[in-house]
């Protein structure tokens, strides 16, 4: 497949912290000229079915997906899965390790909220805007304060208390790389890094990640992103050829009120680089 293939590798449904149900991503994705689509929830993969049967019905061709947080010299960094088995029984205990710790975070955000910020109610706010109770996220507490009225927008609560050294951050330890690829691999998956620009990490530090990631097995880098501009794309097309590494494509999409950039709407892959859908031919 060419590098202009309209790939989506990266989104969200409500099994997570998008805000539409796997079937109806699946038809926005079609509608929207997605040749291939992945639907990545956090930590779970409770929406594959319904995703894929959807996919299946309107003619999209689909891979399985998930996004596991991981712990990286004490930043969180996210590593899609692509083409894994949902039904693994590897990857699933895996993911039940991560979520087991969400809710006591969630407590404790919901905490720091009120104690830090004066904003009241915010932990059974969040679980209202929670498809699925075992994985409530920042993005929950972002949609119940922009309820509220605390802030106008989800990007507006990141800045003013979801980040580290705000009133309502809370860290957290999540799987280890070397786990998170273990369980992708066991799952007959491929890893993806992604979003890399989003990382603050030093220059040093981003090639130990990369060079870790290649090391254990690692597939690929999510260049094309919405959170990517040109220079990043640029930056990461480099990256991935100097560490042997594919390149992904995915938007990342939660929410069409919400997101950076709909699901399919990204620029196509550079050239000169080999994407990851290859591995699926």
């Amino acid at each position: 497949m060419a590098t202009a293939l309209n790939a989506d590798l990266h989104s969200h449904s409500t099994r997570s912290d998008g805000t539409l149900d796997p079937a109806t991503l699946a038809r926005r994705a079609r509608a929207n000229g997605v040749q291939l689509w992945a639907l990545t929830d956090h930590d779970e993969v409770g929406g594959v079915a319904a995703a894929a049967t959807a996919a299946t019905e309107c003619g999209l061709r689909f891979l399985a997906g998930v996004e596991i947080s991981v712990s990286v010299a004490a930043q969180t960094v996210h590593v899609v899965g692509l083409g894994v088995d949902p039904d693994n029984a590897t990857l699933l205990e895996g993911l039940q390790q991560v979520r087991a710790g969400r809710e006591l975070r969630a407590r404790r955000m919901a905490a720091e909220l009120e104690r830090d910020a004066g904003v009241a109610g915010a932990y059974a706010g969040a679980c209202r805007h929670a498809g699925n109770p075992a994985l409530i996220s920042r993005t929950h507490f972002a949609r119940y304060l922009v309820e509220q009225r605390i802030c106008s927008s989800t990007h507006e609560v990141f800045t003013r208390f979801l980040t580290p050294g705000k009133p309502g951050y809370v860290d957290h330890a999540w799987a280890t790389l070397r786990d998170a690829l273990a369980w992708i691999d066991a799952a007959g998956g491929h890893a993806v890094i992604a979003h890399p620009a989003r990382y603050p990490f030093t220059s040093t530090e981003e090639w130990a990640l990369f060079e870790g990631f290649k090391a254990m097995g690692g597939a690929a880098i999510e260049v094309v992103t919405a959170s990517h501009g040109a220079a990043e794309v640029r930056k990461y097309a480099a990256i991935a050829a100097e560490f042997g590494l594919r390149a992904s494509r995915g938007s990342d999409f939660h929410s069409p009120h919400e997101s950076r950039c709909d699901l399919g709407r990204l620029p196509p892959l550079p050239d000169g680089v080999d994407p990851v859908w290859e591995l699926f031919d």
